[in-house]
C-alpha cells in the first residue's frame, strides 16, 4: 500500500505544489468556526467552594495539633503525682547543688569527682526525657525519670555528708 501511496504522490506531484484550497473550501471551515459553541466560564457552585474551604481549615488544624502533641509530652500529662515528685525532687536538687558548691571551694578535687556522677545521672534523666515523646509505655519511662531524680538527690546528700565527714576530720586533726 505504501508503493501505491509513494506512485500516487509522483503522478501528482504538480498538485501538491501548485494547487491551493478552493474558496469554497475556506468558507466551509468559516462556517464550521461561527457554529462553534461559547464555552461558558466554569462556575463552582457555592456548596463546593465551602466543603473545601471547611477541608482546608481543618487540615491546618489537625497538623498544627498532631505536631503540638508529638512535641508536648510532658510528666504531668502521663501521671500528676509523678509530676509533683518530679518538682520536689528537682527543687531539692537545686538546692543541694548550691550547698555542694559552697564545699566546691574548700575540696576541689571531691566536687570534681561527685560533679561527674551528678552529670552522668542528669545525662540519663535527659535520654529518658526524650525517650517520653516516642514511648508506647509512657508511665514506665515516667517512673524511671523519677527515679532518677530520687538517686540524683541521695548521691547528692551522700556526698554532702561525706563533704561533712571530711571537713570535721580536718577540724579534729587541726586541734
Amino acid at each position: 500500500m505504501s508503493k501505491k501511496l509513494e506512485e500516487y504522490i509522483r503522478e501528482h506531484k504538480k498538485s501538491f505544489d501548485v494547487g491551493t484550497p478552493s474558496d469554497k473550501l475556506w468558507s466551509k471551515i468559516e462556517t464550521a468556526l461561527d457554529k462553534e459553541k461559547v464555552k461558558k466560564p466554569l462556575r463552582v457552585p457555592l456548596w463546593f467552594a465551602i466543603a473545601a474551604s471547611l477541608t482546608v481549615v481543618m487540615t491546618i488544624t489537625f497538623i498544627y495539633t498532631y505536631r503540638s502533641k508529638q512535641t508536648g509530652v510532658d510528666i504531668a500529662d502521663v501521671n500528676p503525682i509523678y509530676a509533683q515528685k518530679e518538682m520536689k525532687f528537682a527543687s531539692l536538687i537545686e538546692q543541694k547543688k548550691d550547698s555542694l558548691m559552697v564545699y566546691a571551694q574548700e575540696n576541689p578535687k571531691l566536687y570534681g569527682e561527685f560533679s561527674s556522677d551528678l552529670q552522668k545521672l542528669g545525662a540519663d534523666y535527659e535520654n529518658l526525657k526524650k525517650q517520653l515523646q516516642n514511648s508506647p509505655n509512657q508511665k514506665l519511662v515516667v517512673r524511671a525519670m523519677v527515679k532518677n531524680l530520687e538517686l540524683q538527690l541521695q548521691v547528692i546528700n551522700q556526698q554532702l555528708s561525706i563533704i561533712n565527714e571530711v571537713s570535721q576530720y580536718k577540724k579534729e586533726n587541726k586541734i
